[in-house]
């Protein structure tokens, strides 16, 4: 393996197939679209999301901890309590100033900042309150998951869109190999349950518009997709130096090998018809890995839902890999978390390597026959050798982010055992 790679030993999830990584796990098994009405939509012409069930951030944060953190903030500090906790990681057995973290967000907090715009517009300013605004800004739950641990290493939010959550993955990558940070916390955090976000991207022709059956929805690369849904979640992963990891003898569930970013300039919204941003993301990931297309065994698409995306998507992925290897498209089920939504995929992506089996897609009854043909897991999950894996994500602006994962059964680790917390605390 080579010494590029970086160890990914803690995974936490908050989504809407479940709070924690094993019950989103179990959740994706049976190809469930998890939308429903919302009330937070009520009255608008898509009145329906993909929201995180029984949300409850008094009883898991605390009731202090939860009224001063917005909703992606909550969700954020949850998902990194779990990825910690799954590293076999404390605060107390780490120098602080060698810990990072690094949580993506396409926008700023929408269901804060219309809570303020109401407010000021029916001339009841002195109602906002006085964290509202480091509660509604894209660094505040990068800032919260920093507080809560007591990092005191870099941190920051990186802004790519919906490929933030994966920017910041591969970011986390790029410190570790130099050298300046031992530990990165990195992921994404977001929730496009909002009316700004309902609004706008309805008005862009975005969003599926199927309120009768909203569980039908988002269709990735169905004949018959009309669009996404919103959805909220964070995802999050423990990355490690290799060196760091050894030292503590951690449990690896993946290593992350390869990453690839790249830009269109083509347009603010559309992708390059010919997907000449996603090629190069991908070539460059694949090539940061030393692999082959044929290296890899499965690749978790970005699969939004639109007719566009996913046709261009679909060639490229034809184009690049001579045998396109089993795909899966998890926004069927989870809706689109936005900002967060490529770090909850690399995150299932490494679940994928780890439990060495494909969630299928949702609601892909009738493959779209304009697009190449992919061979697209559907229906039940695929159990399946997989050596290699890699997630990729698009976004508005051009934005394209690859990353490549491999499993740590190729490389003899799986039997080094976590130290407890306890254990670390007394070195």
């Amino acid at each position: 393996m080579t010494s590029r790679a970086v160890a990914v030993t803690g995974v936490g999830l908050v989504t809407p197939a479940g709070i924690g990584a094993q019950a989103t796990w179990e959740g994706m098994r049976d190809a469930t679209s998890y939308a429903t009405p919302d009330a937070l939509l009520a009255g608008l012409p898509v009145d329906f999301s993909c929201a995180v069930p029984d949300w409850q951030p008094d009883t898991v944060l605390g009731r202090p901890l939860s009224r001063r953190l917005d909703h992606p903030a909550q969700m954020a500090v949850l998902a990194a309590r779990e990825a910690l906790a799954d590293a076999g990681l404390s605060p107390s057995c780490w120098d602080p100033r060698r810990v990072g973290v690094i949580i993506g967000a396409g926008t700023a907090s929408f269901q804060q900042l219309h809570d303020v715009y109401s407010k000021i517009l029916t001339d009841r300013h002195e109602l906002v309150s006085p964290v509202a605004l480091p509660r509604s800004l894209p660094s505040a739950p990068v800032c919260a998951v920093a507080l809560d641990l007591g990092a005191q290493g870099m941190s920051f939010a990186p802004a790519a869109a919906c490929a933030s959550g994966a920017v910041a993955i591969g970011l986390a990558l790029q410190l570790l190999r130099g050298g300046s940070l031992d530990v990165v916390v990195a992921g994404g955090a977001e929730s496009g349950r909002s009316m700004i976000s309902a609004v706008c991207f309805s008005q862009m022709g975005a969003l599926s518009t199927r309120r009768g059956d909203p569980s039908a929805a988002a269709r990735p690369f169905d004949v018959d997709r009309d669009g996404f849904v919103l959805g909220e979640g964070a995802g999050i992963l423990v990355l490690e130096s290799l060196d760091h990891a050894r030292t503590r003898r951690a449990r690896v569930h993946s290593y992350l090998t390869g990453y690839g970013i790249s830009t269109d300039a083509h347009h603010v919204t559309a992708p390059h018809p010919e997907g000449r941003g996603l090629k190069q993301a991908l070539h460059d990931a694949l090539s940061d890995a030393s692999w082959t297309p044929a290296d890899v065994d499965h690749i978790n698409a970005h699969g939004t839902s639109t007719h566009l995306n996913d046709l261009i998507e679909a060639r490229v992925l034809s184009d690049v890999f001579p045998r396109v290897p089993p795909v899966t498209a998890t926004k069927g089920a989870l809706g689109h978390a936005l900002g967060a939504s490529g770090a909850i995929e690399a995150a299932l992506t490494v679940l994928t390597l780890r439990h060495q089996s494909i969630p299928p897609t949702a609601n892909l009854d009738r493959p779209d026959p304009a697009l190449p043909g992919l061979d697209i897991v559907t229906k039940s999950p695929r159990p399946a050798r997989l050596r290699t894996a890699i997630s990729t994500s698009v976004a508005f602006g051009g934005h394209n982010a690859v990353l490549a994962f491999r499993s740590p059964n190729e490389e003899g680790d799986t039997e080094v055992r976590t130290r407890s917390a306890a254990d670390l605390s007394r070195r």
